[in-house]
């Protein structure tokens, strides 16, 4: 019960500081650090991601942070391809999908290692408006995408969201990080539906894990503007990197942890 409540603070800094990231701990997080199998992990994950990325969005609906219209049209698209990926999850061998999953954990790391520059967009146009033609097809592709990952994964797809946002929807990364907490709420509530039949959910762990994400996300809205962001990712990297090589070898030489 430590272990869920000391990792489900940190993945609720995570998400707080960087509108994502987070997430793509919680599944290892719950599997080798709780004891949860992978079957009830994922829909646990998603639980305490949709939980804490509704509290830390909080603060940024006064500021106006969020995108509307963008944020649905995305959630929405995404929302039907969790279900798809919950399905091809059901599919797989566990260690194939934690292998899979150290996979996707290394590009997202090496993306949050190089270097963004904020660059408008259809969906962000200099006046303020937004080119429905031209941003109306990126939404829903990057919505797809991002929402089969989410079922396939247990993962809110806020590393890949925010990338998205930014670079193929011109977003500034203030709008972005908002934006991207809405589409996680969003993504997490189907991927939860999507997974919550097919394994016993801990409902002890998970109210611990979601509770101490909370209070964690409610810690980083106080601290975040304080702190480097540039140098807070470089460090979210290097980790993502280390925990996608603990799970992969765990996948490959301990096959009874995925059980």
């Amino acid at each position: 019960m430590s272990a869920a409540l000391v990792l489900g603070l940190v993945i609720g800094v995570l998400l707080g500081l960087l509108g994502g990231g987070g997430s793509i701990l919680a599944v290892p997080a719950l599997v080798y650090g709780a004891g949860v199998p992978l079957a009830a992990a994922v829909p646990t994950s998603l639980l305490v991601v949709g939980v804490s990325s509704a509290t830390a969005v909080l603060p940024r609906l006064r500021s106006g942070q969020v995108r509307w219209g963008i944020a649905g049209l995305f959630a929405a698209a995404g929302a039907g391809a969790a279900f798809v990926g919950a399905a091809v999850n059901r599919l797989l061998d566990p260690r194939v999908v934690l292998v899979g999953f150290a996979v996707l954990m290394v590009a997202a790391g090496a993306r949050m290692l190089r270097e963004q520059e904020e660059v408008g967009g259809d969906c962000a146009l200099p006046g303020g408006g937004v080119n429905w033609r031209g941003c109306l097809p990126k939404a829903i592709g990057s919505g797809v995408v991002v929402g089969l990952l989410t079922g396939l994964f247990g993962v809110g797809g806020g590393f890949l969201i925010i990338p998205a946002l930014v670079l193929l929807l011109g977003l500034p990364m203030t709008a972005a990080v908002g934006t991207s907490l809405v589409i996680i709420v969003a993504n997490s509530a189907a991927g939860f539906a999507a997974n919550a039949g097919h394994g016993a959910l801990d409902y002890q762990i998970a109210g611990a894990f979601t509770l101490a994400a909370v209070a964690g996300s409610l810690i980083a809205a106080r601290i975040g503007s304080r702190l480097p962001a540039h140098r807070l990712q470089r460090w979210f990297a290097f980790l993502v990197f280390a925990v996608a090589i603990f799970v992969a070898a765990q996948a490959q030489f301990n096959p009874a942890a995925t059980a």
